[in-house]
């Protein structure tokens, strides 16, 4: 295992996440970037999201729900950091 000095890695569970689905370059299969592409939350998930959000704005949610706003926004920055890492690997293919 390599040594690397901890403030060059970020170790939050998004980012380590995100290596685990990448090779060790860095870059996603084609294969796999498309498919990590398809990926989202159910319009159900974004009505809950949405209805915690503007309830949390309120100051309306309890500490239960607080928890799992705080949950979805992980979920959708994790999301966001694949969508990207997957468009960024099928452009590098394109630019070959």
């Amino acid at each position: 295992m390599v040594n690397t000095p901890a403030d060059t890695v970020t170790t939050s569970e998004i980012a380590i996440f995100a290596r685990l689905l990448s090779n060790a370059k860095g870059v996603m299969s084609p294969r796999l970037a498309r498919y990590v592409l398809t990926l989202g939350f159910s319009d159900n998930e974004q009505a809950r999201m949405e209805d915690l959000a503007d309830r949390n704005q309120r100051g309306r949610t309890t500490p239960d729900e607080r928890e799992q706003l705080m949950s979805y926004v992980k979920a959708g920055h994790l999301l966001a950091l694949l969508h990207s890492k997957a468009r960024k690997a099928l452009k590098s293919r394109k630019d070959r």
